[in-house]
């Protein structure tokens, strides 16, 4: 047996409540180590009763590891528990707090590892509605123009040459203008980068957090856009940035102007006085970037003021949402007050992060639902776009992504494969339409939410910002009519199956370009296959269904054909 392996602690990912009544508890093991794993388990102030016995499943496997799960309950949601390791030789070895024993650890129960108890506000709790998602991201100067009377100065031609500098009038009446356009497509919440009045573009530095930026509108037009969503039962995530300020910001003016003597000097970092933009001698955003210095979120009158922004877009605006930049350089603390505010002004508005890698610490259920998923990205572009690794290896990274959080969490991760910040995802393909499809096929079959960056669901091409922050089509005879069919379609089916949205997940086979995920929620079972190759590959089918892309039916044990970069989705009958 493999002890460099077995790992365990009580505590988020190993353990953690599901809910009021269940605990779930996870063991990590080398692959293909283990015959079998049992956990023993009882109360934990109970000294008399024996300890019940549970096998534990087996729920991923990676190249290195193998994670063991089970759900335990009991009465009073207090626990005392220990592992029984069997490996493929019969070896038994038992797995407690203090590390491995020959004998059963019945004799020794203070050893046993502890979970004191399930609080209920230790229970992750994200908004229901938001496993049902699919999120459609909107750069608003870029979408439509909807008031022309407030295109600021140097507006371009829409759809002429980008630099990083355009501006092209797109607005919030532009968003208001083509609601029938993202209530055809299908779409349930609409995420917009920042709103808020900036001097440039992408306005992620903020002059102003309580107003809208006089180019895409006023407060009562960004109410009418919420109002319509609303009607239309689309949700509106709102866009924030309180790592940073922009340098036109009040507070960062005023410490300009009046130096070691202004009441805003330690919302800030000033490396030295008098502080200087020529010089760049306070902390910014990333490196030296002049017109973002960085806030000071630590600081008690910084943290009233941006947690009073929060309060203020979700009572006054109805937004059902934030989606925080860079929220993985800002402290902890902050975030946790920053949810207490916003579940207190609406319990079921969702919080979504943009960290870009391992954010575990910001996940335990007290500071974020869930964050913008660029591992999953990171993993589709590899094996659908470029090819460069197998569906081993795919498998392997997505495993992994999944054993360093909640299930919950899992479940709640924003899945995109492009965004402002990344290149157009045809683009990433080499111009490979066939890719783009096999990438959202796979997207809205594999557990989390689907996102779609404005106009890749009609074909748009770009390379490196700000070539991927295009203008909208909307002729249709210069967009892609038939991608935009297929994405209507995934939308409809996952929004109708309980599998697809709250199921459970499983990878049955990934070798070569051949991958097959199972989804499964009650009775209702979803096969997702898929052939990344340039050769037509066959497969035996593991469930008689019905392909809900074609209507063709499929029989259990029988040969499935898929035909070179191509899928197959079957719903079991």
């Amino acid at each position: 047996m493999n002890k460099h392996a077995i790992y365990h602690i009580p505590d988020i990912p190993y353990a953690y409540p599901k809910n009021r009544d269940t605990l779930k508890v996870r063991l990590r093991a080398a692959s293909s180590d283990l015959q079998e794993c049992r956990i023993y388990y009882k109360d934990r102030y109970d000294w008399t009763s024996t300890f019940k016995v549970k096998k534990m499943d087996k729920k991923e496997e990676t190249e290195l590891f193998a994670f063991y799960e089970a759900d335990l309950s009991l009465n009073r949601n207090r626990y005392r528990y220990y592992f029984e390791l069997t490996d493929k030789r019969g070896n038994i070895l038992f797995f407690d707090e203090r590390g491995f024993r020959e004998g059963d650890l019945k004799q020794n129960e203070a050893t046993a590892f502890q979970y004191a108890y399930i609080a209920e506000a230790d229970v992750y709790d994200a908004p229901e509605w938001h496993k049902e998602a699919v999120v459609y991201q909107i750069f608003p100067d870029r979408f439509h123009n909807g008031n022309p009377a407030i295109n600021p100065p140097g507006t371009q031609t829409w759809g002429s040459e980008i630099t990083a500098s355009s501006m092209f009038g797109g607005d919030l009446q532009g968003i208001i203008d083509k609601m029938d356009y993202l209530e055809d497509l299908g779409i349930n919440v609409l995420y917009m980068t920042p709103v808020f009045p900036s001097s440039s573009n992408h306005k992620y530095n903020t002059a102003d957090y309580f107003s809208i930026d006089p180019q895409f509108g006023t407060l009562e037009t960004a109410k009418e856009l919420i109002q319509t969503c609303h009607e239309k039962g689309i949700k509106v995530i709102f866009d924030a940035v309180f790592n940073h300020t922009g340098h036109d910001f009040f507070a960062f003016q005023d410490l300009l102007e009046n130096q070691e003597k202004s009441r805003y000097k330690d919302w800030y970092f000033a490396d030295s006085f008098p502080v200087s933009e020529e010089k760049v001698n306070y902390y910014t955003f990333a490196e030296n970037i002049t017109e973002m210095p960085k806030l000071n979120t630590s600081n008690p009158e910084v943290r009233d003021y941006l947690l009073k922004v929060a309060e203020f877009w979700v009572k006054e605006a109805g937004i059902d949402g934030w989606r925080l930049d860079v929220s993985d350089e800002v402290d902890h603390e902050f975030w946790r007050a920053f949810k207490k505010t916003v579940k207190a002004a609406n319990p079921d508005a969702v919080i979504i992060g943009e960290i870009m890698h391992e954010a575990s610490s910001f996940l335990k259920g007290d500071q974020m639902d869930s964050i913008m998923n660029y591992p999953f990205k990171g993993a589709v572009t590899d094996f659908f776009a470029k090819r460069e690794i197998t569906a081993e290896q795919f498998d392997d990274i997505l495993a992994f992504n999944r054993t360093i959080y909640m299930e919950p969490v899992t479940r709640q991760m924003w899945n995109l494969v492009g965004s402002h910040d990344t290149k157009r995802f045809l683009t990433e393909c080499g111009e490979r339409e066939e890719a783009v499809r096999l990438a959202a096929a796979f997207q809205f079959a594999y557990m989390g939410v689907p996102y779609i960056y404005y106009g890749d669901e009609i074909g748009l091409s770009g390379g490196e910002e700000p070539q991927s922050r295009n203008c909208m089509v909307w002729d249709e005879k210069e967009r892609n009519s038939g991608l935009l069919t297929f994405f209507k379609q995934l939308i409809a089916i996952r929004k109708t199956s309980k599998a697809l949205t709250h199921g459970s997940y499983k990878t049955l086979y990934s070798k070569g370009s051949l991958f097959m995920m199972l989804r499964e929620w009650e009775n209702e079972r979803f096969l997702a296959v898929f052939n990344n190759g340039d050769s037509e590959q066959e497969m035996t089918c593991p469930i008689s269904g019905q392909d809900v892309m074609t209507g063709e039916k499929m029989e259990r044990n029988h040969t499935l054909k898929l035909k070179p970069m191509s899928f197959k989705w079957l719903k079991a009958e």
